[in-house]
């Protein structure tokens, strides 16, 4: 036998062992789910209104999966998001309610965001607590704030414009809230992969001493990615404003387990330093089309909520597995 013959099946064996299976979870199950529900459920899961309204149900969860990649790429956590959500939906339904101003509406909404990230950002890196602490703490606050001002009312939204943009509108045919879920994700992916910014990020979750010694503004770059984090989950109200034409303070109660499960089965650590935003919407589509089968194989919420909890557990021993290996 010739020495090629030989070494071929040895780097054959050698390339499957490296092989990290891990990182393609997410493709895995998502094929696996996918092949399920089509078998199972046939052309009531299969036909084309179904699978695009899978997309759009999702995207303030993918909106949202993108600012979470930054945070846990940082080796912090969020738990705000989803009170974020119900508070910025409320205050941008609210002002375009008073002022029939769609762009005071949004930019009142954002700005809802962008100081519970200050906030966050600043209890974690100026007064150094856990994020886990400081994010479990604003998150009980916003929800009060949301309920107080709404005086758990609804507030409908009218303006055709904010309707349009956020919700119900087409481009050339295109659901505007597909197009918003390819935004957030490419704008997300070339930050995380072609910036500085991005480079710092994952610099700092891998390792923040080391980080701090290299000249990163270790303190800045977290502040940044805790108001961006809250920005997106205010995106993500404004969008369930848009398509639901109306605010409630229960908006976003049960996305945060899913968004965490969409980025952590996506392939983002939770001990930071990597980062993945395709996985991040692979993720977010697998958790979408999991909701959705659910739904059509006639089973109860308690029965969804039970399956989400599972696939966390997994992604969560899968994650441990891969630091500790």
């Amino acid at each position: 036998m010739s020495e090629a013959g030989v070494a071929t099946p040895a780097v054959g064996r050698l390339r499957w062992r490296t092989f990290n299976w891990r990182e393609y979870v997410v493709y895995i199950g998502f094929v696996l789910v996918f092949l399920f529900f089509a078998i199972y459920l046939g052309e009531n899961f299969l036909n084309w209104t179904n699978l695009s309204n899978i997309v759009i149900q999702t995207a303030p969860i993918t909106v949202m999966a993108v600012g979470l990649v930054f945070v846990l790429s940082t080796g912090e956590i969020d738990l705000s998001i989803g009170s974020v959500v119900a508070v910025s939906a409320l205050t941008g339904a609210t002002v375009v309610r008073d002022t029939d101003s769609m762009i005071l509406g949004a930019a009142a909404g954002l700005a809802v965001g962008a100081i519970v990230g200050l906030v966050n950002g600043f209890f974690v890196t100026i007064v150094r607590l856990p994020s886990f602490l400081v994010t479990l703490a604003t998150m009980g606050a916003v929800a009060g704030v949301a309920r107080q001002i709404s005086n758990l009312q609804s507030v409908p939204v009218t303006n055709d414009s904010f309707v349009g943009l956020f919700g119900s509108g087409n481009v050339f045919g295109i659901p505007g809230l597909i197009i918003w879920s390819v935004v957030a994700i490419a704008i997300g992916y070339l930050v995380l992969k072609q910036t500085r910014y991005g480079a710092h990020v994952l610099a700092i979750g891998d390792n923040v001493g080391a980080a701090r010694v290299s000249g990163i503004k270790v303190t800045r770059v977290k502040i940044m990615v805790m108001v961006g984090s809250a920005m997106c989950a205010s995106l993500a109200g404004l969008l369930y404003a848009g398509r639901l034409h109306g605010a409630r303070y229960t908006l976003g109660e049960a996305d945060l387990m899913t968004v965490i499960a969409a980025v952590i089965v996506g392939g983002t650590s939770l001990f930071g330093g990597k980062g993945a935003i395709v996985g991040a919407l692979m993720g977010s589509l697998l958790m979408g089309m999991l909701n959705n089968g659910l739904i059509l194989a006639n089973l109860s919420v308690s029965q969804q909520m039970i399956a989400r909890g599972v696939i966390i557990l997994i992604a969560v021993s899968l994650s441990l597995r891969e630091k500790r290996s």
